[in-house]
């Protein structure tokens, strides 16, 4: 048994979402190594700490229609219109952070 970040137990195909990048996907396999629990996930085949991800919902998980054409839905052209817009009247500005060195 393998437990993520609220110590919540996490089943084969469940989904989770890793903490730090957000990264959403389904529990291909657990493992026990070093007294540390992993979780890996289908998106990336990567294996992730399981304290470091979220149980999730099925209210929780949607579904991208850009990537994933299995439902055959539909693509929402006039959303992606307005996201790609939004994108492009978005302004830079060099005092937002600096670089360390």
């Amino acid at each position: 048994m393998v437990f993520d970040a609220r110590g919540l137990e996490i089943a084969l195909g469940s989904y989770v979402r890793y903490v730090d990048t957000g990264t959403i996907g389904e529990v291909l396999d657990v493992k026990t190594q070093d007294g540390m629990e992993w979780v890996k996930l289908d998106k990336t085949e990567l294996w992730y700490r399981s304290n470091l991800v979220e149980l999730l919902d099925d209210k929780d998980i949607k579904k991208s229609t850009l990537y994933d054409d299995r439902d055959n839905q539909d693509l929402d052209i006039e959303a992606m219109k307005e996201k790609a817009n939004a994108l492009e009247d978005m302004q830079m500005d060099s005092s937002v952070a600096e670089g360390g060195g």
